[in-house]
């Protein structure tokens, strides 16, 4: 049974300008777009919202970082973990928050989308730093991040229409992951043009679930091993668990082998830490 024409219209009635991201958020992804921006100008971007760098200095002090030394201050995180590395925590910091709705169905699915996108982030940082290429570390953990972005956007336009028309919805698990199947990659691409996030991530949103894929292109190789190797934190209540050959492409576009798969496993559990 597809998805019924009638529900994807009425998805697609919905408002492009659903809160998906925090304006200091973009702000700072903006900024970050000049490699001149000054340090300063990072920090007091930040401190615009103090709910928003509490958070930020949060995640900076997990065990995701464990390596590092604790910061007590934003200046102290900037400083310590550099503009970059502190752009991705504020995205993923404002994006945690937004996971959130006062519907119980809706709340347990942006939870469980929530710790799939966090901990395809810190896989795909991972990753690019276990196959060597550290330059694109920043840019994998955004990905990561953002990669499923639409099924976001779905789930809000979803419990916007239960609350516009009650009972014309029925919430349950089977349609949802439905709707994700059908249309989160379409309605991701539509987010990203629209809040003019940089093409890099509006690519690797129309291309994470390709049949085929350029395996010159490191970065969505990244995403799209992480993203294969993450059903301990699919939405999916019976994943079916991927065979290696399903991922013998993008294993070989990045040399990877069973020992670094492993380690990355071990990464992204640090994530629910």
């Amino acid at each position: 049974m597809g998805l019924s024409l009638e529900l994807r219209y009425d998805i697609c009635l919905q408002p492009i300008d659903l809160q998906m991201f925090n304006p200091v958020a973009l702000e700072l992804l903006q900024l970050l777009a000049d490699p001149d921006t000054d340090i300063d100008v990072i920090i007091k971007t930040i401190i615009k919202d103090q709910a928003l760098a509490i958070q930020i200095l949060n995640l900076a002090n997990s065990s995701a970082y464990s390596g590092f030394a604790k910061s007590e201050t934003i200046k102290d995180a900037v400083k310590r973990l550099g503009a970059s590395e502190i752009t991705n925590l504020a995205m993923a910091a404002s994006q945690a928050a937004l996971h959130a709705s006062s519907n119980p169905m809706v709340n347990e699915a942006m939870k469980d989308l929530w710790l799939h996108s966090y901990a395809c982030a810190i896989g795909c940082r991972s990753l690019a730093f276990g196959i060597g290429q550290e330059n694109l570390a920043d840019h994998a953990y955004l990905a990561g991040l953002l990669h499923d972005i639409g099924k976001l956007y779905l789930l809000k336009s979803m419990e916007r229409i239960s609350v516009q028309n009650p009972g014309s919805l029925e919430f349950n698990r089977e349609t949802l992951l439905e709707v994700f199947s059908d249309m989160h990659v379409e309605q991701g691409c539509r987010i990203m043009s629209y809040w003019g996030i940089p093409p890099v991530y509006h690519s690797i949103v129309a291309n994470h679930h390709t049949e085929h894929f350029d395996p010159d292109n490191i970065l969505l190789a990244i995403v799209r091993l992480v993203n294969y190797n993450s059903v301990a934190y699919n939405l999916n209540p019976y994943p079916q668990f991927i065979q290696p050959e399903d991922v013998a492409a993008e294993m070989a576009a990045l040399n990877v082998g069973e020992e670094l798969l492993e380690r990355l496993e071990a990464d992204m559990n640090t994530s629910h830490d």
